[in-house]
């Protein structure tokens, strides 16, 4: 049904739960002989949650096939954050998974977030007030941001004290006269190099041939992280993440291979997001259960509206097409309804302009569009499943109500023809 290869997206603004779909996807009875999973966005701000086997783990950094066994790659675009992956490592052991270290492959090409980045991080978010974008406070935007103009630290650079240590001098002195005046800290520069040689020791560093290596063993599951709204270029600016959410970078990783992926697109039945943007279909009389989710102190509030149609679309479209939906959180009692529609200036719009992408300035007036935007509410189906195929143009391969690996099911709801 998937194909060779699998690429899980999430539609919306994260949280719809790619950690469970993934989980799902890499337990063994489902026979898809995954030979890992492969982190193709973000860094440690990623909240994917599972609930498997009387277990439950926030994954952040691991890929979230871990209880079920299969290794990890975290790819050349990850941002790979050395002390929060060991305090992750720590809580995995904690539930009994023996030795997650050794089932991690990272691309040393990959971006090395650091203390610095984190203080800094924190400290612009801080001088924003009330005009904060909604960051994780995790390093995240720091880090892809320095590297675009300075030779940035890597993983590689773990390996390599003498360079290392030069560019994390570079990276304090850069950002010294943001960090002094707010009073974050980061510790010392030798003690850091030090911790990243403990840490380039405890892991494997890989090159560019980690992935054909995999994909020859078995079916590749690439996770997502954040949703396709935040994406930095197709999400609304500047309440975006610096990352590229929706599928390019999957996709061209197995091109690279010779090989292509199945695109699977995870949405809710309502919408989530956290912190600062818009939310169209937003309701405040909204009261679901979220054990998993709650504010931050960088991102905000975590905020709830109906399904929005539009937005679904939208995310659709950015992303170059989706083969299939996996629809979460069917559980929900009550009536469901949908935005089809909104209202803009009074004029009625069906749909949201794609634009050509890394177009900030139209970011920015979707952005103020959809702050104005009223949507238009339908009551879904008491079954919203085969209206969401129809809808969306999309066909529905894969269900859930509820949390754990036995409320998932395949189904075979087809797309309007």
């Amino acid at each position: 049904m998937f194909g060779a290869h699998i690429i899980v997206v999430d539609l919306g603004f994260g949280d719809a739960g790619k950690g469970a779909t993934v989980d799902w996807l890499c337990a063994p009875e489902q026979e898809l002989d995954v030979a890992a999973v492969v982190r193709f966005n973000g860094g440690a701000q990623a909240a994917h949650n599972v609930i498997a086997e009387g277990r439950h783990h926030t994954f952040a950094q691991f890929g979230s096939g871990t209880f079920a066994g299969v290794p990890t790659l975290l790819s050349r675009h990850m941002l790979v954050e050395p002390i929060a992956l060991a305090a992750e490592a720590r809580a995995l052991a904690a539930l009994g998974v023996r030795d997650p270290l050794s089932s991690i492959r990272i691309d040393g090409r990959a971006l090395l977030t650091t203390p610095i980045h984190v203080a800094a991080n924190r400290a612009r978010e801080d001088a924003r007030g009330s005009a904060r974008h909604g960051s994780c406070g995790r390093g995240i935007g720091e880090t892809a941001g320095y590297a675009l103009v300075h030779p940035a630290p890597t993983v590689a650079d773990c390996l390599r004290p003498l360079v290392l240590r030069r560019k994390l001098r570079a990276l304090a002195e850069h950002y010294g006269p943001l960090i002094a005046p707010s009073g974050h800290r980061y510790e010392p520069i030798d003690d850091l190099v030090e911790m990243y040689r403990e840490f380039a020791a405890a892991v494997a560093i890989v090159g560019d041939e980690e992935l054909a290596r995999f994909a020859r063993r078995g079916t590749l599951v690439f996770e997502g992280a954040q949703g396709v709204l935040l994406d930095e270029w197709r999400g609304f600016h500047p309440h975006t993440t610096w990352s590229t959410v929706e599928p390019r970078n999957a996709r061209a990783m197995l091109a690279e291979i010779g090989e292509s992926g199945y695109v699977l697109g995870v949405t809710r039945t309502y919408q989530t997001r956290h912190g600062a943007g818009p939310l169209p279909t937003e309701d405040p009389c909204l009261d679901f259960p979220e054990p998993h989710n709650e504010a931050g102190r960088y991102q905000g509030d975590f905020r709830l509206g109906h399904l929005d149609t539009v937005l679904l679309r939208y995310a659709i479209e950015v992303s170059g097409g989706i083969d299939g939906l996996a629809v979460n959180h069917l559980d929900l009692p009550g009536r469901r309804y949908a935005a089809t529609k909104y209202i803009v200036d009074g004029v009625s719009r069906d749909a949201v302009p794609a634009g050509r992408g890394q177009d900030l300035d139209h970011q920015r007036a979707l952005t103020r569009l959809l702050m104005r935007a009223e949507p238009v509410l339908s009551e879904m189906p008491d079954d919203p499943v085969p209206w969401l195929a129809r809808t969306l143009g999309v066909p529905v391969v894969l269900t859930a109500h509820g949390p754990g690996r036995r409320h998932r099911a395949r189904t075979a709801y087809a797309a309007a023809a």
